[in-house]
């Protein structure tokens, strides 16, 4: 990084190789080296692997796994998905519906799970009072109860957990919250995210459930209702029975980097506004069609959420600007590091070494680091990159627009007791009422 005649690809491609490498700063509410760990694992152990949830990216996340172990069991509620899922992967693992009998196998060490999202943290609760560590997709929670209970159990069993929010082991990312932390762009004073529009639809048609498909089983805690099939696999993602539309789905990876570099990643906002237009399609979709939220912190930082615009996250402080997304990171402070790059003494964001991987940009790419770190840490008990507690406070701050934007008012919070203020109203949407036989209470 010293000639001037390095293109600008090279010495911010530069910056990252320095980011990805070996770092030792403290983080707080991190696992210490678990040396002396009785479930710390040697690196030539094999590890048996279980996966929840089979379509898309369950499968995706699974094959990223399968360099650290040994696919013995597959579970879906659709049948058809599990024998695909179980044909592809050239093996011969175990297949099953419900994933209880799935985690009753001795040989299974590490549960991937990539179902809908108001399962994502029950099935995480299981397995980690079953003695597994737990990759699950994002959002961690359906909502910020969830959570709480969540982090709680994931304390007393001790286990590795991490949450699919890839985003902070892609490099533009970290670089991105990286220099924020080390004022790069001065006093930080707002943070702008751009989400994309939820889809519309319907009215859809209901019909009987296919017989290959547990409509019951895949429902779980959400209400009972008519099987609609744009209900079910990736369009659950637009109904607030499974889901939070976009504020969610994008948003759980991009306000996430947001707190991160705000250095808010165990923390929360004192005060938010959600403004919506809900859908009044009967039988479609049911996920605010317009949204925008603002997301105020102690120290007056602000937070925008929009859903018209660049998707992407726009830091701004006194001294500069950055904007980064899937694609690009810009801004004078990072043509800035070609002269004055980050000193290993800048970063703050994680505390354990990473193993170096090699600088590629995008989803499948920082997947395969995503996971490697995930599976470093279930050998050294470490805390991922992507801990439960910084992905449950991802987590709440969508949840908590959501529900601005359903009451359709400015809220006070506090993120100490993680309780509104003074709004008994506000605080009954922290939780859901849960179907008969599918409950996970505190």
């Amino acid at each position: 990084m010293k000639t001037s005649r390095q293109s600008r690809r090279q010495f911010v491609g530069a910056a990252a190789g320095a980011l990805v490498a070996g770092m030792s700063v403290p983080l707080t509410a991190s696992r210490a080296s678990g040396a002396e760990d009785p479930k710390a694992k040697s690196k030539n152990d094999r590890i048996g692997l279980g996966a929840i949830g089979m379509r898309y990216q369950g499968s995706v996340i699974t094959h990223k796994a399968i360099p650290y172990g040994d696919l013995v069991a597959i579970c879906d509620v659709d049948r058809h998905v599990r024998e695909q899922a179980r044909a592809s992967f050239g093996s011969t693992p175990k297949i099953f519906e419900h994933y209880h009998d799935l985690l009753a196998r001795k040989d299974v060490d590490v549960v991937l799970i990539g179902t809908p999202d108001h399962w994502h943290t029950a099935m995480t609760i299981d397995a980690c009072r079953a003695g597994k560590d737990v990759y699950c997709e994002k959002p961690l929670t359906l909502t910020i109860d969830e959570g709480k209970l969540l982090c709680k159990v994931v304390e007393e069993t001790g286990a590795v957990v991490q949450a699919g929010t890839w985003q902070r082991s892609d490099w533009k990312f970290r670089l991105a919250a990286e220099m924020v932390r080390a004022g790069r762009i001065g006093r930080l004073r707002k943070v702008t995210i751009v989400l994309d529009k939820n889809p519309t639809g319907g009215p859809f048609r209901a019909t009987d459930p296919p017989s290959h498909l547990n409509w019951d089983l895949w429902l779980g805690q959400a209400p009972m209702v008519p099987y609609i099939p744009e209900r079910c696999h990736y369009t659950f993602r637009w109904w607030h029975e499974y889901a939070g539309g976009k504020m969610t789905d994008w948003g759980a990876h991009h306000l996430d980097i947001g707190q991160w570099g705000m250095g808010m990643q165990f923390w929360g906002p004192v005060e938010v506004e959600g403004k919506a237009k809900f859908p009044s399609t009967p039988d479609g979709y049911n996920v605010a069609m317009d949204f925008e939220a603002t997301l105020t912190y102690a120290d007056g930082t602000v937070m925008r959420v929009l859903d018209t615009g660049v998707n992407g996250i726009t830091f701004e402080g006194d001294d500069g600007t950055i904007f980064v997304n899937r694609s690009k990171i810009t801004g004078e402070p990072v043509d800035a590091l070609k002269d004055d790059p980050l000193d290993k003494s800048d970063y703050k964001l994680y505390a354990h070494d990473l193993p170096e991987r090699e600088l590629r940009t995008g989803k499948l790419a920082s997947l395969i680091n995503h996971m490697a770190n995930f599976f470093d840490c279930v050998r050294t008990r470490n805390t991922p990159i992507a801990d439960v507690v910084s992905q449950h406070r991802s987590a709440s701050i969508c949840h908590l627009a959501n529900i601005s934007c359903q009451l359709d008012r400015k809220l006070k919070w506090d993120p100490e007791a993680e309780r509104f203020v003074g709004d008994a109203e506000a605080d009954a949407l922290l939780s859901r009422e849960q179907r008969e036989g599918y409950e996970r209470k505190a």
